[in-house]
């Protein structure tokens, strides 16, 4: 265990550079390559994590699974990966990312191909929860990296930039991995994320690096001037004990339970998406995998756009900000679920779903829990926020799935759906967010 902790941890502080020149070099390098390692390696990553939402109908038109087993097997990663962001995100404030990253990622992609060849409810459900588990090595990690090579004035910007990888994500699983299970069949919707992500943990090896200080480089703050350079920053023994602080501020505790809410809209309409669009809409399966992408391109738009509009309309107050994206994203949900069933109103809903959700992800999933946390515990920060994220996910999968088992009738040997209830339940759980969130109107911002 002591090597495996030293495996993991953070570097020693190098002999300082005193070559200004070389010290701006040296950053600008990095930290370009840094963000671009973090966005894209996270948004492919997620092919890893999202293929059960798009096998679901093929595994139940065979037989495999029922809807409200594979409730119970999607619930496992996010129950593992809940505890493990938690348990994660605090451990990496004193992790190397480089390794951290390369490794949960590698292992990741591992488990995926143990679910291509599970067939069972025990070994599917072991498998996806081990998943969750190495999965939840990323996002903190990615926060930690960004927070120790960008400063807090231009972190919503960053993190907006950084959160485009979700619909990265997102989109590549929808369009690439459907059109993979509508050519070869279910199994191949793990095999070739599973060999993708092993690639980008390649990349993550090569890529990432531990933070500026092991390289002889002064923090952040201080090389770009930033008017938080001169506040205290905690020793380093006292970092654990920062790390509890943030548990007495109580705005975590209730951004943590709006992050809860929406986090089971997000994933319903990960998970569940897709089969309602088949069954209910009377798309393909590569039908909708492309209409859902319409969701996930417009997240870009989302993610960059809150940043952005965060940092420079609001001078980085999120509140405002989060008012506005949580009343697109209920528009969108309307126009998707009650509004004509007309395909252009569907992509405009997505297209308003996908700006607002995420939006929303970008601040109450982070940015928001780093604004109003110390920066040098940005992961347990994450850590806190993501156990409740992920716990309100596996709740609405296990919850979700006994819904729409109970709306199943069968009429003359065929399957006939009713979402009515799951879709209530996916709404009024983004109201209750959208509350909550506007409750936090006059939180400040600290580091």
């Amino acid at each position: 265990m002591r090597a495996l902790l030293k495996f993991f941890a953070t570097g020693a502080d190098a002999a300082p550079i005193t070559d200004t020149g070389r010290i701006n070099t040296l950053y600008r390098r990095y930290r370009l390559r840094i963000m671009l390692a973090i966005t894209l390696g996270y948004g492919l990553s997620y092919m890893c994590r999202l293929t059960l939402g798009m096998v679901k109908k093929p595994l139940i038109d065979a037989g495999i699974f029922s809807p409200a087993e594979l409730g119970v097997i999607g619930s496992a990663l996010f129950y593992t990966y809940a505890l493990g962001k938690l348990t994660n995100g605090f451990l990496a404030d004193h992790a190397n990312m480089k390794r951290f990253l390369a490794v949960g990622l590698f292992i990741s992609a591992l488990c995926n191909f143990g679910m291509g060849y599970s067939t069972t409810v025990v070994m599917a459900t072991i498998f996806w929860g081990l998943n969750g588990w190495f999965q939840s090595f990323g996002a903190p990690a990615g926060v930690v990296s960004m927070t120790q090579w960008y400063s807090i004035s231009e972190r919503g910007r960053c993190y907006g930039i950084w959160s485009t990888a979700h619909s990265i994500g997102e989109g590549l699983t929808f369009v690439f991995v459907t059109m993979l299970i509508t050519a070869f069949g279910w199994q191949y919707g793990y095999f070739w994320p599973a060999l993708i992500c092993i690639l980008v943990a390649i990349a993550y090896w090569m890529l990432v690096e531990d933070r500026p200080q092991t390289l002889g480089l002064p923090a952040v703050a201080d090389w770009r001037n930033d008017r938080w350079a001169s506040e205290a920053k905690p020793a380093a023994e006292s970092v654990f004990r920062t790390q509890l602080s943030i548990l007495k501020i109580p705005a975590i505790w209730v951004l943590a339970m709006a992050s809860a809410m929406i986090y089971v809209t997000r994933y319903a309409i990960n998970s569940w998406g897709v089969l309602y669009l088949q069954e209910v809409r009377g798309y393909s399966l590569t039908e909708a995998g492309v209409i859902l992408m319409v969701s996930t391109i417009a997240g870009v738009v989302g993610a960059v756009g809150y940043g952005f509009a965060s940092d420079t309309l609001f001078n980085a107050r999120r509140p405002p900000c989060n008012l506005l994206f949580a009343i697109l994203e209920l528009i969108g949900l309307g126009l998707i679920f009650f509004g004509p069933r007309d395909t252009t109103l569907l992509v405009i809903g997505m297209v308003l779903f996908g700006v607002g959700m995420t939006g929303l992800v970008t601040s109450l999933g982070g940015l928001f829990a780093t604004d109003i946390c110390p920066k040098r515990v940005a992961g347990a920060a994450m850590g806190v926020i993501g156990v409740f994220s992920y716990i309100g996910a596996a709740i609405q999968e296990k919850v979700s799935g006994r819904l729409i088992e109970n709306g199943i009738t069968m009429i003359n040997g065929t399957r006939h759906y009713d979402f009515s209830s799951a879709i209530y339940f996916w709404i009024g759980a983004s109201v209750v967010s959208l509350i909550l969130a506007t409750s936090l109107w006059r939180t400040k911002l600290r580091d």
